[in-house]
């Protein structure tokens, strides 16, 4: 073929514009442009641990639509989506985001659920603790106050989120750890001091260590009550000592260890609690103040003996000396542990248990028993350990808890009239009586007046542990099922034994001044 450059001018100009024509034409063939084609996204976006709708999510997609965020139902919708393959994403400040793929189709609607996971590493600080009870500088009852706080603003109860507790009292600036590292938002302070101030604050922690503090909160507590009644109790294997009102209402729990704190006795001037523990091994006699704080040991020679496992002790009728038993002994010492006296010594082969002094007469009764407890006798001797004589000699059952009268003129004690004897020491069927110094006047109070109701004690049952009423008219003491481990009640009763009335249930040792 002949080559155009070979060509006559003007046969190459033709053949250009040939060619050119041909171009043009060719570009105006019909070529045909595909529809775009739309659909439409909505969902729901929940929390993981709970199942509760996430507000304010920020929801994106790939291919790039438009760009929402969730309403308080957790609920959103993409419009306008194009069909085809799209990836929607989630993202919450403090979550993991979430990436999920859908299809659209023409016209057509697709749902999703998405479930956000916490992040477990975040750092943004949780909220400050709010509303705290007691509010801000209340004053609540004591010893023991709970208190109860809520997360902060924009903090689901469902987080996880853990709290420490400190607590200061406002007198010395002393401070307790009353939580650590726990998701409980109440806690109780326990055995407070009386018409005190104290502080406490919160701090909040998230699972990625960030935390808040809450404001510093106070209270106050009451004045201390006048607790008349003392006794003690054991719960979960601990035996403690509390006093309370005649209700119930003012219920003191006075002394927690892991010893056995028993036989309280409020001084005859009501200013020290006395009391035995063996939290040194044996029984020694403390004393404490009435809200059961500044315990101080007063013994060194032990409460002890046969059968005298922190029983044998009694106050002295001013408040300023204790008379108690250790072993063969019979000792006085001053309230403060000083001045330890001999008053007198056992007849051979006996030991003293439990003892009472009366100011009427300046006398003391006390008990001795032999290696057996049915092996019983009463003694009185004056307050200077002189007179030593007997009083109730051995009877058949056990005889126990000798005890004077307000005036000094009778005591109250316990016989078991059944005369049972074993190797345990259990009694059947313990009585309370009352009689005149010299023996007369003899009254049984537990079979009582006629058998009137709530007059008489139950049978299967035993009356132990009696004292007089400060004002003379009543006997407090302790009504136990005769079966070992049955649980005892403090009861109170006239001296004619009529008016049975229960005040505590699971408690026993009870003093009432």
């Amino acid at each position: 073929m002949l080559s155009p450059m070979l060509l006559p001018i003007r046969f190459r100009t033709l053949w250009l514009l040939l060619g050119f024509c041909t171009l043009w034409l060719s570009s105006c063939e019909d070529n045909p442009v595909e529809p775009v084609l739309f659909g439409k996204v909505t969902g729901t976006v929940r929390d993981a641990r709970n199942n509760q709708p996430l507000a304010n999510v920020s929801i994106s997609t790939t291919p790039a639509t438009s760009s929402v965020v969730t309403d308080d139902k957790g609920n959103f919708e993409l419009g306008g989506v194009p069909t085809g393959r799209l990836t929607i994403a989630a993202t919450k400040a403090d979550y993991r985001s979430v990436t999920v793929a859908v299809t659209v189709e023409n016209e057509a609607s697709v749902s999703v659920a998405i479930v956000l996971e916490k992040n477990l590493a975040s750092t943004t600080p949780p909220a400050p603790p709010v509303r705290p009870a007691p509010a801000d500088q209340a004053t609540v009852p004591g010893p023991d106050v709970k208190l109860e706080w809520h997360p902060g603003a924009g903090t689901n109860q469902g987080d996880s989120l853990r709290y420490d507790v400190v607590l200061y009292q406002g007198t010395n600036g002393s401070a307790r750890n009353l939580l650590t590292n726990s998701r409980d938002t109440t806690v109780v302070a326990k055995q407070l001091s009386y018409n005190t101030t104290y502080f406490w604050q919160v701090t909040v922690r998230n699972p990625g260590g960030a935390t808040a503090l809450s404001p510093l909160w106070s209270f106050r507590t009451n004045a201390q009550p006048d607790n008349r009644y003392l006794f003690a109790r054991t719960e979960n294997g601990n035996t403690d000592i509390y006093s309370s009102n005649e209700t119930g209402t003012t219920l003191t729990r006075l002394t927690i260890s892991a010893f056995i704190e028993a036989n309280p006795q409020l001084s005859p001037n009501r200013d020290r609690i006395a009391y035995t523990s063996n939290a040194t091994g044996q029984f020694q006699i403390y004393t404490m103040n009435r809200d059961g704080s500044d315990p101080r040991q007063i013994t060194l020679q032990p409460v002890d003996g046969y059968f005298n496992q922190g029983v044998g002790y009694r106050w002295s009728p001013d408040g300023g000396q204790l008379v108690y038993s250790s072993y063969n002994k019979l000792y006085r010492i001053n309230r403060d542990g000083t001045g330890l006296t001999l008053l007198a010594t056992a007849p051979p082969d006996r030991h003293f248990r439990e003892v009472d002094w009366t100011g009427q007469g300046n006398r003391i009764v006390v008990q001795t028993v032999g290696v057996s407890i049915y092996d019983s006798e009463f003694y009185l001797l004056n307050a200077d350990g002189s007179n030593f004589t007997l009083l109730i000699g051995n009877l058949p059952g056990r005889l126990d808890s000798p005890s004077f009268s307000v005036d000094g003129q009778r005591i109250v004690y316990t016989r078991d009239v059944d005369a049972f004897s074993d190797g345990a020491g259990r009694q059947l069927n313990a009585h309370i009586f009352t009689q005149n110094l010299d023996g007369s006047g003899q009254i049984d109070v537990s079979a009582g007046s006629g058998g009137t109701a709530n007059s008489t004690k139950p049978a299967g049952f035993n009356d132990v542990l009696p004292h007089y009423s400060p004002d003379g008219a009543k006997i407090i003491f302790v009504q136990v099922n005769n079966v070992a481990q049955s649980v005892p009640e403090v009861f109170v009763v006239d001296l004619s034994g009529r008016n049975r009335v229960r005040l505590f249930e699971n408690a026993t040792m009870p003093d009432w001044k």
